[in-house]
This record gives structure tokens, C-alpha cells and sequence, in this order.
């Protein structure tokens, strides 16, 4: 036997011995079950110079291959002691030419979200959570308003002057967290093999739940949601 084959032999007794389980990682992929809708316009009657005569809705993100962006996507049960850390740096939500840009953010209890206003006008940030404080700041270009968020709960944010304006803060209680990208895919690693619970939530499209069973290694997922 070789050194390095008797190196890696000695590393894996003593992940056995230790009893330390490999883990899994979810590698899932969030689609419509139908043939994506047209695309909904709202027009813009105010401030038309920086924010254009009319905007998508933007509560359904949808490609051509019916994968859906900012579904969020969690674990029912998290593993025991997954309490979410707080962040190391807070969680940036800018608006851009009139949209909240991202349209949904993730951030654990604790952490804060550093809402920006890039636009060269007034915005508005007007959110009443149920579980964390309410607030109503007006925001004028280039400041930052910081938002702490203790509590976990999905948060509406909108701006009163412009009200085709919506984003989401999602304020999570432990790690196993996600959030589909504009592939609608998203990844869950380091989940314990065996059985568990998705929680699925879209702002359009509704919450859901589907049942699957972790791997070790990379086990793939299809989650399919119908519109309403």
C-alpha cells in the first residue's frame, strides 16, 4: 500500500469512527407547469425621465423554458442546532430606474438590509411587518437606510410614489435557505441524507411543500408551480 492510499484509508476510519455522516446537497430547479403568460405592463404616469413610460409587473419572472426566478425554497425541518448566524455584512437592496433591484433578498434573523436609492429622484420605503418594527423613510438619491431585521417573516416592501414598486425581504431562521435564479435553479448543500420537506414560497404563485429524499452526494430536484 502506498502512503497516500494509507493516508486516506486512516482519513476514512476516522470519519467512521467519529461518526460524522457525508452530506448531501439539493440541486433543485423551479418551473411553471404551463406555458409562460404574456408579460403584464403597468404605465408609468410619474417621473417618466428616470423610470420610462411603462414597467413589467415583475411578480412572475419567467423564461421561455418556464423557469421561474425568486422562488424561495426551504427546509421544513432544518437539522438540529442550524440556527441561522447573523451576517457578516449586510444585504444590499438598491433601486434602479424605478424597480427594486434585487426584487428579493434573503437575511438571516439579525442581519440588515442596506436599502440604496441609485435613481436621481424620491423614493419612498414603506413596509408594516407583523413580527419586526414598521417603516416609512423617504429616501433621496445616494443615501443608504439601513433596516435590521430580528425576526424571521416575509416582508413586503413599497414605495408610496411609485406604486408599481414592490421587493421582498425574506428573514430566515436558519441556514438551509434559497433562492432560484433567473434559471430558476438554486442549491441547497450540506443537508443530512434521508427524508425531508421543501417549503416553497412565490409572491404570485403561492407557498407549496414536496416531499423528497436527500442522497448523499448531489441529489436533483424538479419543482413544478401552477399559477392561480
Amino acid at each position: 500500500m502506498t502512503r497516500r492510499s494509507a493516508l486516506s484509508v486512516l482519513v476514512a476510519g476516522a470519519l467512521l469512527s467519529s461518526g460524522v455522516a457525508a452530506a448531501g446537497e439539493i440541486q433543485g430547479r423551479v418551473l411553471l407547469n404551463s406555458p409562460p403568460p404574456a408579460v403584464k405592463k403597468i404605465p408609468v404616469t410619474i417621473d417618466q425621465y428616470v423610470c420610462g413610460n411603462e414597467k413589467d409587473v415583475g411578480d412572475l419572472v419567467v423564461t421561455e423554458a418556464r423557469e421561474i426566478r425568486n422562488v424561495v425554497v426551504w427546509l421544513e425541518n432544518p437539522p438540529a442546532g442550524a440556527a441561522a448566524p447573523a451576517a457578516a455584512e449586510p444585504t444590499q437592496m438598491d433601486q434602479k430606474e424605478c424597480v427594486f433591484a434585487p426584487r428579493v433578498v434573503l437575511v438571516p434573523a439579525r442581519g440588515t438590509v442596506d436599502f440604496l436609492n441609485s435613481d436621481r429622484l424620491l423614493h419612498n420605503l414603506h413596509s408594516a411587518p407583523k413580527e419586526n418594527p414598521p417603516f416609512n423613510r423617504t429616501q433621496p438619491k445616494g443615501r443608504t437606510i439601513p433596516v435590521t431585521f430580528a425576526k424571521p417573516e416575509f416582508v413586503r416592501v413599497d414605495c408610496d410614489l411609485h406604486s408599481w414598486m414592490r421587493g421582498w425581504v425574506v428573514v430566515t431562521d436558519h441556514p438551509f435557505y434559497a433562492l432560484s435564479d433567473e434559471k430558476g435553479r438554486f442549491r441547497l448543500p450540506n443537508v443530512p441524507p434521508g427524508p425531508h420537506t421543501l417549503q416553497v414560497w412565490h409572491e404570485r404563485l403561492g407557498r407549496s411543500s414536496q416531499k423528497i429524499t436527500v442522497a448523499d452526494g448531489a441529489t436533483p430536484v424538479t419543482i413544478e408551480l401552477g399559477l392561480k
